[in-house]
């Protein structure tokens, strides 16, 4: 209704301007008209998305370009001017329709044959590089975790990355030592497998900037991904924008749930904190006590899940012998 009520306005003002009474009424009704047919059109567009928009508009145009050519071959060189015309209005319409239907029926895999850069946007994001930040250097997962192929991209270690592994291997404290020797080797294995790509980037930055920030200043410039096992540090690059991927979320998504009242088979390896108690791991490494099983250690046994208890080392389940 706004807009039938302003197309008659403009209508109403273009007939005052030629002071008749009857063009102000015309023009009043062909306003309105108008509108009504804007809204009728914005009715038929809806659910109309922009990629089949733009999937229509890139058809026509080649509908259109075919038909130019295809007249521009003088195959109506010997028909009269009105013939020529209305056989050409025929096939502008005929192919601009026959394009766009093919276009907008067209899934995105062969809208990129023609059109390769859709293809190259659309991977774009999942060949983007990987920062890595130093402990995921010094976990030592990364490599098997790429050539698993989880992890597509380019590998880049900054600068600043390579400084403090080297700081932390000359350090006097040897956990710290061990830590960036620990690292350094891991860098070094990767950069000779051939199916890797590393690369060390000497960024400019401020030393005084704190390496988490400059992490994710890089992350920014390069328009690349962080992977960091870092809790914090994701928190802080997802706020700015920044993709990020963390392995310890991944290691949580592949841990096999457990919860309470769940009976499954455990092979008990240690003794536990009290005198009745035993331990066994589950294949991904979660810890299991087990209540009054200390006489039957280094045997595989049947439990069920009693409880849970979260640490800050992970959660901690806590079971009971499966009674025969």
């Amino acid at each position: 209704m706004f807009a039938c009520f302003v197309g008659a306005q403009i209508g109403a003002a273009y007939g005052v301007q030629n002071e008749n009474a009857g063009m102000q009424w015309l023009g009043a009704m062909a306003g309105a008209a108008a509108g009504l047919v804007v809204v009728l059109a914005d009715r038929l567009l809806k659910g109309i998305t922009l990629r089949t928009f733009s999937s229509a508009t890139f058809g026509l145009l080649l509908g259109l370009l075919f038909s130019r050519l295809l007249l521009a071959s003088d195959v109506l060189r010997h028909t009269s001017d009105f013939a020529q015309w209305i056989v050409g209005l025929a096939v502008y319409a005929i192919f601009g329709y026959i394009g766009m239907m093919l276009a907008i029926r067209s899934n995105r895999d062969e809208f990129s044959l023609i059109i390769p850069y859709v293809r190259f946007r659309q991977t774009a994001v999942l060949d983007a590089p990987l920062i890595v930040d130093t402990n995921i250097i010094i976990e030592g997962r990364l490599e098997e975790i790429c050539m698993t192929g989880f992890l597509s991209g380019a590998l880049v270690v900054p600068g600043f990355v390579l400084e403090e592994l080297q700081r932390l291997a000359d350090s006097a404290d040897p956990i710290k030592r061990e830590r960036g020797r620990r690292g350094l080797d891991s860098l070094n294995q990767m950069q000779k497998n051939p199916g890797l790509s590393v690369t060390i980037h000497d960024s400019v930055s401020e030393k005084d900037t704190p390496v988490d920030m400059r992490l994710l200043h890089l992350s920014s410039l390069l328009q690349a991904r962080l992977l960091t096992n870092d809790g914090n540090l994701c928190k802080i690059a997802r706020l700015q924008g920044i993709p990020v991927l963390n392995l310890n979320d991944l290691s949580n998504a592949l841990r096999p749930s457990v919860s309470t009242g769940d009976e499954l088979e455990l092979a008990l390896v240690k003794e536990g904190r009290d005198n009745h108690q035993a331990v066994g791991y589950l294949p991904d490494g979660t810890m299991i006590v087990v209540n009054h099983a200390r006489a039957h250690l280094g045997e595989t046994v049947r439990i069920t899940v009693a409880g849970t208890l979260q640490t800050a080392a992970g959660r901690l389940f806590f079971a009971e012998l499966k009674k025969a």
